[in-house]
């Protein structure tokens, strides 16, 4: 059997994206028309515009969404972002993806999303604050511990998620921790949860060098974007020994071939907003960046960052997808046919997930882990599930991506099956 990226799609809608890559699966799997019909489809679709007063005492009124794909194997899991290029088109494919990588990693849940139309950089903490609450109160008709739980994402972060918690606990009159996570710890949240994405990119970027006969030590990478999960994937790389040469946020990024100081970049960036004044390396573009000569790449921004445009282009022996959808399905093609080992977003960034469910369930149980159990339990799956991928890859002749999507979609097929369809 041959990879299943013919029919290449270029397009820079995501949902679109993600409707390819389910399509192939269903093709391989054979999935019966019906029952790919309804894993195509979310299960519900929230858009909500609400008022917020802002600052200077007039009101605005934002859109947000929610949006919960399947709940076959569990309550819906996804995070919420903030950002003024969101629109429901992306929201229905994270809640998407989500899906799959829950299969995938093998954790009860099913995908959701939820996102609000705003640039949370041009709001107060006052502004920001009540716009989240007012959001909370109105998707809290379909969020629950027991439902749908959320998380941060782009553009939000724990203290958005307390807020959360808090305006839906006021709701019920009683404190309902579970109901969201990536959560502080004060009130809480887990240990290990601010990294744990990051730390997950960087475990399956160490299985991934263990096929060309690599270790960590004194690998060279890239990352593009220093949000929470590019930084704390930067942060461990140079823990543990790996060389990173290159780094951008939004605003640009420095590069050094003999390795940057990681620790003084983050201080900088906390302190500037941006770590483009750092003085460490010289000055390169976040495009510029995935064209590296580099053992492994970490796209860690947005959607859309490798296209037929540059994939040609790419000099990376590994591509670990930090991001969602960081690269398009005609993209994919490209970097397969050229040899390029490549971890897909569903299956490299999903550590954020796995330790979002064990915050979950340490809410539920009101009982905490340390940070080193948390940190082993999540990389065990992590490598578990590589391991699943990987030999489904070779099993079937396919690359990284196909592989993870026909275990993810197989699972969650199965489990719509098993539960058949009511009435």
């Amino acid at each position: 059997m041959t990879t299943a990226l013919s029919e290449p799609l270029e397009s820079t809608n995501p949902y679109e994206n993600a409707l390819h890559q389910l399509d192939i699966a269903a093709r391989y799997l054979e999935l019966d028309p019906g029952l790919h019909e309804i894993l195509k489809h979310p299960e519900r679709e929230l858009t909500v515009h609400f008022p917020v007063k802002m600052d200077d005492g007039s009101i605005r009124i934002f859109t947000g969404y929610r949006v919960q794909h399947n709940l076959a194997r569990g309550p819906s899991k996804g995070g919420i972002r903030f950002s003024p290029k969101t629109d429901l088109d992306e929201v229905r494919a994270l809640a998407m993806w989500m899906t799959w990588k829950c299969a995938i990693v093998n954790i009860p849940f099913g995908g959701a999303k939820g996102g609000v139309v705003c640039d949370p950089k041009t709001l107060s903490i006052g502004e920001l604050e009540r716009l989240t609450r007012r959001y909370t109160s109105e998707i809290s008709i379909v969020i629950g511990p027991d439902t749908d739980i959320p998380a941060p994402d782009m553009g939000t972060n724990a203290q958005i998620m307390a807020w959360v918690m808090d305006t839906y606990s006021m709701s019920c009159g009683r404190t309902v921790p579970a109901v969201v996570t990536g959560k502080p710890v004060s009130v809480g949240g887990s240990e290990g949860r601010n990294d744990a994405t990051g730390r997950g990119i960087v475990v399956m970027a160490r299985e991934a060098l263990r096929e060309y006969g690599r270790q960590l030590q004194g690998a060279t990478v890239a990352i593009q974007g220093f949000g929470n999960v590019g930084s704390a994937a930067a942060k461990i790389f140079h823990q543990m020994g790996a060389k990173v040469v290159a780094v951008s946020d939004a605003l640009g990024g420095i590069y050094n071939p003999n390795g940057l100081d990681i620790p003084a970049l983050q201080e900088c960036a906390n302190r500037d907003g941006t770590l483009t004044t750092h003085t460490g390396g010289e000055k390169i573009g976040g495009k510029e960046l995935l064209e590296l000569e580099v053992d492994v790449l970490v796209p860690a921004a947005v959607e859309n960052q490798i296209t037929t445009e540059n994939a040609g282009r790419i000099r990376a022996k590994i591509i670990v997808e930090g991001a969602n959808g960081p690269t398009t399905p005609a993209a994919d093609r490209i970097l397969h046919q050229r040899g390029i080992f490549l971890v897909p977003d569903v299956l490299a960034n999903a550590g954020g997930v796995v330790v979002s469910y064990f915050e979950w369930v340490q809410d539920l149980q009101f009982f905490f882990w340390q940070e080193e159990e948390v940190n082993a339990k999540m990389e065990a799956i992590m490598e578990r599930a590589y391991r699943d991928v990987r030999s489904m890859a070779r099993r079937e002749d396919v690359d990284m991506r196909l592989a993870a999507y026909l275990i993810g979609v197989r699972r969650v097929a199965d489990a719509t099956t098993t539960r058949g369809i009511y009435p």
